[in-house]
């Protein structure tokens, strides 16, 4: 799964990965912009944090029990996801773009722009 999720985060238009902070965890950016952060907690369970709108981002934690708020992140504005298969595949493909489209709607116009064009 957690490949399924890497590669999927990656074929968004202008994503790039980095390690900024060692080995782990692995950043995925949208114009030097963070929309997902992948690593393993101390259980050694792979999570992903993402961006979410606050209402929308309590409602999945009412929904699923692995939707957590953030790790080390802005609790109000990120959750973390536990990759165990609790969450179905195209649940988290959605809570990927809603987190990219947030990061999105943060960039200049042009780019923007850019970036929405198909």
């Amino acid at each position: 799964m957690k490949t399924n999720i890497i590669e999927y985060c990656l074929q968004k238009k202008g994503a790039t990965q980095e390690y900024p902070f060692g080995p782990e965890p692995l950043v995925i950016k949208i114009k030097d912009k963070m929309f997902a952060l992948i690593f393993e907690n101390i259980e050694k369970h792979t999570i992903i944090n993402l961006k979410c709108d606050p209402v929308i981002a309590d409602n999945l934690r009412e929904q699923y029990e692995n939707v957590r708020p953030g790790y080390h992140m802005n609790k109000k504005h990120w959750n973390s996801i536990a990759l165990d298969g609790s969450v179905p595949e195209p649940d988290l493909f959605a809570m990927i773009d809603h987190s990219y489209l947030l990061v999105v709607k943060t960039l200049s116009k042009s780019l923007q722009n850019s970036i929405l064009e198909n």
